[in-house]
């Protein structure tokens, strides 16, 4: 039994393949914390040549993914996953968060929707819960996006990453306004450079209070608007 569903509906599956065959998304499927499933969405398209775009009307440059085969793509999954979140992927969505992560980890299934070509017929809106984008800056399609979300949801869920106190500490998690502290390992020496004699103390009442400030100090240096 799977903790987690995620369907990802693309017209470029293929895509997927490698990224969620690697690292902790694998072991996640293996443990059964996940089950990611990759659809085609020409699979519901609705004529032989099997079409799932066309050019939009009142002309205009590239073409438009169908509202038809979308709706028909989504009625199809919510079916066999009832509490589906379904979130359409486009740069004029509400920008993500690790905030938006941690929600979603809490859910029983999600329904990623990447978009392609010149986006979406605009009365597919109706039929989604959410519309997100990563970021101010436009791809070439959704697939990246589905992918940055299945991966910070996923090693979210219980058990799937090897310390249970990593994600909590995240930066931008609830846990944490600052950025991560600073990270160092062997050679202890480098080009001049040492690493900081607390972190070899073995005083780890003193190497926290350290890692405190230092990513106080990071967070005021580099994103002021976090503290």
């Amino acid at each position: 039994m799977f903790n987690m569903k995620i369907n990802i509906i693309t017209i470029f599956p293929a895509m997927f393949e490698s990224v969620f065959a690697q690292s902790i998304l694998k072991r996640a499927q293996e443990s059964a914390s996940v089950e990611i499933k990759v659809h085609n969405l020409r699979d519901w398209a609705l004529d032989k040549h099997k079409m799932v775009d066309d050019r939009p009307f009142g002309g205009g440059p590239g073409m438009v993914l169908k509202v038809d085969v979308l709706c028909h793509a989504i009625t199809d999954l919510k079916e066999k996953n009832k509490n589906s979140k379904v979130i359409l992927l486009s740069p004029q969505g509400e920008k993500y968060s690790q905030q938006k992560a941690e929600q979603f980890s809490k859910k029983e299934s999600l329904i990623l929707i990447a978009g392609h070509y010149e986006g979406f017929d605009e009365r597919i809106r109706d039929y989604v819960d959410l519309e997100l984008s990563i970021g101010d800056y436009v791809l070439t399609g959704g697939e990246i996006p589905a992918m940055v979300i299945a991966d910070s949801v996923i090693r979210l869920l219980p058990g799937v990453l090897g310390d249970e106190n990593s994600a909590p500490t995240d930066s931008f998690s609830a846990g944490s306004s600052l950025l991560g502290h600073p990270q160092y390992t062997r050679p202890e020496e480098f080009d001049g450079k040492k690493v900081p004699a607390v972190l070899k103390s073995g005083d780890h009442g003193e190497i926290k209070k350290w890692r405190e400030q230092k990513a106080r100090k990071k967070t005021q240096e580099k994103r002021p608007d976090l503290s």
